[in-house]
């Protein structure tokens, strides 16, 4: 998951007081003209086959010395700290991603926008602004956009103009390119955390309470079906990663996803992504592919990084066949709209299902559905955990465990609220006893309550 603290990469859900504004510096000139000169008479210097095999540092020390002795013997005038500035631009467009390598560097930016060649936008503390990053032109931005393609063995241009696309730290990546674009390629990362956030971490963030922690974490030992539901960007990846540290490291889980995310700490995990159709329209591996193959690949519970299509039905299937415990993300607003977009989604596959014998299914497969979102403040969190009760007539019936509400605000800006908390036995308690978690479980609604 993505970083959102100014100091640390793992404060994702971690809220920005409002009374602080972020000042993005102006962008910077374009290059002058003996800068570019020198630029390429470097260039033209170097030996590629030297540039590859060298560590980045050595090579930064040997750009410095190449352009010193360039800007000397052709008088080109060119300060020190220009000089420096120069060659670490260098070094990032043969080494890194250009303009874009000191923000993919930077712990405290989340997510980088290059929505043209001088509008690149940040997000930091959960604040979307301009920054200062700007490429020389629409070209740099294409070159840029190849080297990422390439990297995964893939291509992008006119005939194939939309990747998507996975950094070598696992940041995620979107190309659109021309004539989809009209005003220059555009480059969507989402960066993730160096290091793993577990629920206390969440907590200390403000994300949820220590009684909403303890509640999640009963729920992920005791093999509880869970999806966690929110919009883009909410923190979802984060969370899933969260409440997984929770699975006992002798079990077996199998993970799909679109583009890998997932950061499992168990020993025993098998990853799969999916694989888009080639140029001619062949070799195509859908996430319904994947969750299918899972089931026979003896898993005790499988992990689905985000159902958005016809897998949603096998994803039923394997929870209501033996998998219990597994997991899966799902874009929603609310606890009942996650569950009506799955609905939705198995329809899409033509299944020809009723609509009853649907939720049935639903019913039967889902314990908990955990909504989280990102509020005005910057902060992610926790806003419902509800439980799956059962269906009277067609209507799924829906017990909210906990559910936020927004009491006002801090003088920093900050949202202030608490956890409105919902009793009663809840469907899945012979779940909790054969655990031993049903004394806990209890314990933590009733302190809560208090």
């Amino acid at each position: 998951m993505t970083g959102f603290g100014r100091r640390q990469v793992a404060e994702a859900f971690a809220p920005a007081p409002l009374t602080s504004t972020i000042e993005a510096p102006p962008p910077p000139p374009p290059p002058s003209a003996p800068n570019n000169e020198l630029r390429t008479l470097c260039l033209n210097q170097l030996d590629p086959s030297l540039v590859a095999s060298m560590p980045a540092d050595r090579l930064l020390a040997e750009v410095e010395r190449l352009l010193s002795e360039i800007a000397t013997e052709r008088r080109i005038q060119v300060n020190l700290r220009e000089q420096r500035e120069l060659a670490g631009d260098l070094v990032n467009d043969m080494l890194g991603l250009g303009p874009l390598q000191p923000l993919l560097n930077d712990d405290s930016v989340a997510d980088i926008m290059v929505n043209g060649p001088d509008r690149v936008f940040v997000e930091q503390n959960g604040k979307v602004f301009l920054s200062g990053v700007r490429f020389r032109d629409a070209s740099h931005v294409a070159n840029i956009c190849q080297r990422i393609a390439a990297g995964i063995g893939r291509r992008v241009d006119e005939s194939s103009p939309m990747v998507d696309a996975r950094l070598k730290d696992g940041s995620r990546v979107n190309i659109v390119f021309q004539p989809l674009a009209l005003d220059g390629p555009y480059i969507s990362i989402r960066k993730f955390a160096k290091r793993a956030i577990d629920l206390s971490k969440l907590v200390e963030f403000g994300a949820m309470t220590q009684h909403v922690a303890r509640v999640l974490e009963i729920a992920g030992r005791c093999r509880l079906n869970i999806l966690i539901s929110g919009g883009t960007g909410s923190g979802k990846t984060t969370l899933l990663n969260a409440i997984s540290q929770m699975i006992d490291p002798t079990e077996r889980i199998v993970t799909v996803e679109d583009a890998a995310e997932l950061q499992l700490q168990q020993p025993h995990v098998v990853r799969m992504e999916t694989r888009p159709a080639s140029l001619e329209g062949r070799g195509e591996v859908t996430q319904r592919d994947l969750v299918r193959n899972a089931l026979r690949m003896r898993p005790d519970r499988i992990i689905i990084g985000e159902v958005r299509g016809a897998e949603a039905f096998d994803m039923l299937q394997a929870m209501n066949t033996g998998h219990d415990g597994s997991m899966s993300t799902i874009h929603a607003n609310t606890s009942r709209d996650a569950l009506t977009r799955i609905e939705n989604m198995v329809q899409m596959g033509n299944f020809g299902l009723p609509s009853r014998s649907i939720r049935q299914q639903i019913v039967s497969a889902v314990d908990i559905i955990v909504q989280i979102a990102r509020q005005r403040d910057g902060g992610r969190r926790a806003l419902q955990v509800t439980e799956v009760c059962g269906l009277e007539g067609d209507i799924v019936i829906l017990n909210d465990i906990f559910a936020f509400e927004v009491e006002g605000e801090s003088d920093t800006g900050r949202i202030v609220g608490s956890y409105r908390v919902g009793r009663g036995r809840p469907s899945f308690a012979d779940r909790l006893t054969y655990f031993g978690l049903d004394r806990a479980w209890n314990s933590t609604l009733e302190a809560a309550e208090r």
